[in-house]
């Protein structure tokens, strides 16, 4: 997968979803993007670290959508 400054990695799908993987349950987060689609399998930590980055981010889109 290769990408340009020109063609960025925008989401226009996501699905979540969770599986047993034998020892635990993993979520599955599936985004389609401009340029392919992206499977991601989380395990809690993983999920809580994407959510302390979009909480990050959050108030940075806010204060930039007006």
């Amino acid at each position: 997968m290769t990408t340009t400054a020109k063609s960025p990695f925008v989401p226009t799908e996501i699905h979540v979803g969770t599986v047993r993987d034998g020892r635990d349950i993993l979520g599955i987060l599936s985004i389609q993007t401009t340029q392919g689609k992206l499977d991601l399998a989380l395990d809690r930590q993983a999920a809580q670290a994407i959510l302390n980055a979009i909480n990050a981010i959050r108030p940075q889109l806010r204060s930039n959508a007006g």
